[in-house]
C-alpha cells in the first residue's frame, strides 16, 4: 500500500482561509489524504470562519491555529498557500514538494453589515471547496 499523500495548506495566520482549506480537505479526501495547515503567524481560529464551515457542516471547531513546521513542510508532498503573503514567506521546500499557489480573498478583511461580511465568508469558503474538489479529483483520484 503506498502512503497517503500529505497536504500542507499555509496562509499568514492560520486562521481563517487555511483553516477552512484544511477542513474541506479532510471532509472531502477522507481517508486518502493527511492534511494540516499553518501560518506564517498564529492568529488564533477565527470564529466567522468555523461558523462559515459549520453552516456547510463541516466541524473545524478543534482545530488550533499553528505556526509552519518544519518537519511537516519537509514530509509535505504538496505545500499550497492560500494568500500572497505566505507564498512570498513560505520558508524554501524540498525538491519533492509540489509547491501550488492558489490566491483567495481574506473574507476576514470584509467590511459592512453582518449579513454581508458572513456571506463574503461563504463565498470564500465555496471557492475553496471547489478548487479543493478539483485538486483531490485531478492529483489523488488519479
Amino acid at each position: 500500500m503506498s502512503k497517503k499523500p500529505l497536504i500542507y495548506f499555509l496562509c499568514t495566520g492560520n486562521s481563517c482561509r487555511s483553516q477552512m482549506a484544511e477542513g474541506w480537505a479532510r471532509h472531502l479526501g477522507e481517508d486518502r489524504i493527511d492534511v494540516y495547515s499553518a501560518g506564517i503567524e498564529s492568529h488564533g481560529l477565527n470564529p466567522r470562519a468555523v461558523s462559515a464551515m459549520k453552516d456547510a457542516g463541516v466541524d473545524i471547531s478543534h482545530h488550533t491555529s499553528d505556526l509552519i513546521d518544519p518537519e511537516i513542510l519537509n514530509k509535505a508532498d504538496y505545500v499550497i498557500t492560500l494568500c500572497g503573503d505566505a507564498n512570498d514567506k513560505c520558508p524554501i521546500t524540498p525538491p519533492h514538494v509540489t509547491r501550488l499557489h492558489w490566491g483567495f480573498e481574506d473574507p476576514a478583511k470584509a467590511a459592512g453589515s453582518e449579513a454581508e461580511i458572513t456571506a463574503k465568508f461563504h463565498e470564500v469558503r465555496d471557492a475553496i471547496k471547489e478548487r479543493i474538489a478539483k485538486f483531490l479529483e485531478e492529483e489523488i483520484n488519479q
